[in-house]
């Protein structure tokens, strides 16, 4: 089988600068971000694409400005919605593979045990349903897919949950977190390295790429807890750091949703069922509280 040569989108993002290192030992990869592929440019889609003639898509790039997207619904429609579908329509012409990420946003958050890939969904905002737009064009286009849907993406680099924590405990003598909205923290670069696991799997090992596994899958940490509740865990390993750091931070307060009123409703409980992917793949991703101590030591 020739060598793989995979475009991937978003390579500055979170999990697209993971990627773009785990990819990299299974193909040629051709990493594009805003600049050379604008997601909201539906030509220049199809140009990239077209000028690059992969054999596999990869596309974590999205609009992830939850709140923002409120304000912005038509353009968060056009990059998690139809820039995915244009390059499904590319992947389905082409006869090659997409892989492409969603989120918990899809799901309304009523359940109170772990969401499988066959519940409902009911996205409660703009982010949520632009997002299950794009998850449903391109399980609709014809071409070979995943759709990986992930939870509470945090690394060591980028705008995310743990970085912020570490800046405001730095600047603030007490802070209020939400502790009735429950889910999985997930490291960016688990995610990469479940995808390079699957890519490896499918086009390496079996050599059939996606055609047999097609489908949508959840991938997240194990485990669950409440930003209140991560937010403890970052703090308390990172004591060492808080030092170094001068750290101010001397209260963390739990409080309700209803006290800290965002533009945009978040679900209460967005936890994801992985049993499907571990069936599927054999892949078990680890606890959540794992995974953010191999993070804080990346920091340190």
């Amino acid at each position: 089988m020739s060598r793989l040569k995979i475009l991937l989108t978003g390579a500055g993002g979170q999990v697209g600068w993971e990627l773009q290192r785990t990819l990299a030992v299974l193909g040629d990869v051709v990493a594009v971000d805003h600049h050379q592929m604008d997601l909201a440019d539906p030509q220049q889609i199809r140009d990239c694409v077209r000028a690059c003639q992969p054999s596999l898509i990869v596309n974590p790039a999205a609009y992830t400005a939850v709140d923002k997207a409120e304000q912005e619904p038509q353009l968060a429609h056009a990059i998690n919605a139809l820039a995915p579908q244009i390059l499904a329509e590319e992947a389905k012409r082409l006869g090659c593979g997409i892989i492409h990420y969603s989120t918990d946003y899809v799901y309304d958050g009523s359940k109170s045990t772990p969401y499988v890939e066959t519940d409902a969904t009911n996205p409660l905002n703009v982010y949520g349903a632009s997002k299950l737009a794009g998850d449903l064009a391109v399980a609709e286009s014809g071409a070979d897919y995943l759709v990986l849907r992930t939870s509470w993406v945090y690394g060591a680099r980028g705008a995310n949950f743990l970085r912020t924590i570490l800046r405001l405990a730095a600047e603030r003598e007490e802070l209020k977190i939400v502790a009735d909205q429950m889910g999985a923290p997930t490291w960016s670069r688990m995610i990469a390295e479940a995808t390079a696991a699957i890519v490896a799997q499918c086009y390496a090992a079996k050599q059939t790429g996606l055609a047999s596994v097609k489908g949508v899958y959840h991938l997240t940490n194990a485990g669950q807890t409440s930003w209140h509740g991560f937010t403890e865990a970052i703090l308390a390993l990172t004591a060492e750091l808080a030092s170094s750091q001068g750290r101010k931070l001397q209260r963390v307060l739990p409080i309700p949703s209803s006290e800290y009123p965002l533009p945009a409703k978040r679900t209460q409980y967005s936890v994801l069922s992985n049993d499907k992917l571990a069936a599927a793949f054999g892949i078990v991703l680890p606890d959540w509280q794992t995974s953010l101590a191999a993070v804080v030591e990346s920091v340190n």
